[in-house]
């Protein structure tokens, strides 16, 4: 059993002479403790490092891109009017647009129904499809004409007396028939509104009524939601005549049946917004500001991870401070390949070969600066700028030279590469840090409890003397008052 107050026999201060010799027995222990906070400071540092090697990398890999380089872009003298993309397969080119109207979906709508009054009953049929004539088109000449589509007739059933207005809408938009329905009410009742789910003159529609009053065009019963002129069934009102977007392009005439016209001409998908009182202007090029921007993009990753190596390798004679990796062989290594890489040859033979024909020059703290008017006037040139940067000779010196920095960072990032060995041996010194302070603690652990059974042994021990010198003491007193006697 372990004595709770050490000290009590002896007077000694035990728990004080213990602890201050188990101290100096943990004394490596703040040493490993420091030695942990730096592994991981420069684990986190080459984590910073390793995200940013991946963003040059994908600033790398946008200049290393062939494609990247062959994008055009489209302009419009009326951005209201006329807008467009363009992919590589374009040619540079321009050209006069005028837009003389815009596609819309038919739209029709019936008379007035009391709110929550059934229609009647009987099975609506509708068709997708293309009106002519009557009112339809400008050749408003006779009989409106209905062309059937494509696409299949949809039959709607309204069998329950009780269908309202509404549950009619809601089974119309639930059939799929390529048209919404809506309610629109009003202090005089309710409506019907019929809308084609798409614009264009092939996207008109007739509903057709089964009614099962046995009149299908009269104005009772289901037959007051039919839209079939050609038949003179005319429940439905039309409000809006389906039509397609008619345009000209210098001066042939195109049309669509929505706002945009994606194979007019090649390559380009032009989209229009307004009816037109004068000719736009439309011109396809080379899209330079995006190739300019993707050069200024990889400036600025550079320069970001320049700036970061240089901190963490840095040493401050006046304070004699240190950046968290100063002296490592792999950082400063590391900052070496990136400038070399970086201030080395683009593909050999081109028209440009280094940054600074670019415009694009280092400065005396490591970083890359653009000088704006020089790289504008390179950007004119952009096969001369792909063949510098995106040349690709399966690995060899004639590469580009974003082809190679991306070549590069994608070593460095790979499972064998710097960063995964570098994250791996930290990792590795820090576990046996661990392990190591551990075995100091478990030591320390030992060596109190041997020291407090030491001292407690002691304690005893002279707890034990102490009463015999009371008692000696005792008995020599008594003695001398019997001597006395």
């Amino acid at each position: 059993m372990g004595i709770s107050s050490p000290g009590i026999g002896s007077g000694l201060d035990i728990q004080g002479i213990v602890a201050k010799l188990v101290a100096l027995e943990k004394q490596p222990l703040q040493q490993l403790q420091v030695k942990a906070s730096g592994l991981n400071a420069k684990l986190s540092a080459f984590g910073q490092l390793k995200s940013q090697i991946a963003n040059l990398q994908d600033q790398a890999a946008k200049l290393a891109s062939g494609s990247n380089w062959e994008t055009m872009a489209v302009t419009s003298s009326n951005a209201g009017a006329v807008v467009g993309t363009a992919t590589s397969a374009a040619a540079p080119t321009s050209f006069s647009m005028e837009v003389g109207q815009l596609a819309r979906a038919q739209s029709a709508g019936s008379g007035v129904f009391g709110t929550g009054t059934a229609p009647g009953t009987g099975t609506l049929k509708i068709q997708l499809g293309t009106w002519a004539k009557g009112g339809f088109t400008s050749e408003d000449d006779g009989t409106a004409e209905f062309t059937p589509g494509s696409g299949s007739e949809v039959s709607i059933d309204i069998t329950a007396a009780d269908d309202t207005l509404a549950k009619v809408a809601a089974k119309i938009n639930a059939a799929g028939a390529g048209v919404n329905a809506t309610v629109l009410r009003d202090a005089s009742g309710e409506r019907l509104l019929v809308r084609s789910s798409a614009t264009g003159e092939a996207s008109g529609f007739r509903i057709q009524a089964l009614d099962d009053d046995g009149n299908n065009s009269d104005a009772a019963g289901l037959s007051r939601l039919a839209f079939d002129p050609q038949n003179a069934s005319n429940g439905l009102s039309l409000t809006l005549a389906a039509r397609d977007t008619l345009a000209t392009i210098n001066g042939v005439q195109v049309k669509s049946s929505n706002t945009t016209f994606a194979d007019a001409i090649d390559g380009v998908t032009l989209t229009v917004g307004q009816v037109t009182t004068a000719p736009v202007e439309v011109n396809v090029k080379r899209d330079t500001a995006g190739a300019r921007n993707n050069i200024t993009a990889f400036v600025d990753s550079y320069n970001a991870l320049n700036n970061a190596l240089a901190e963490m390798t840095k040493y401050n004679p006046a304070d004699k401070s240190a950046g968290t990796l100063q002296g490592d062989s792999t950082a400063v290594g590391l900052q070496s390949a990136l400038r070399q890489l970086v201030g080395g040859m683009g593909a050999p033979g081109g028209e440009f070969g280094r940054l600074s024909d670019l415009g694009v020059q280092f400065q005396a703290d490591g970083t890359l600066k653009v000088d704006a008017t020089k790289l504008d006037a390179a950007m004119a040139k952009p096969d001369a700028l792909k063949a510098f940067f995106s040349a690709d000779e399966a690995g060899t010196a004639a590469d580009g030279m974003a082809v190679r920095i991306k070549a590069f960072a994608t070593g460095m990032l790979g499972v064998d590469g710097m960063f995964a060995t570098k994250t791996q041996s930290l990792q590795g010194a820090v576990k046996r840090n661990a392990s190591d302070q551990e075995r100091v603690v478990e030591r320390a652990s030992r060596r109190e409890e041997q020291l407090l059974a030491q001292y407690s042994r002691l304690d005893a021990n002279l707890g034990k003397l102490s009463a015999l010198s009371t008692y000696v003491n005792q008995q020599i007193t008594m003695w001398n008052k019997k001597s006395d006697n």
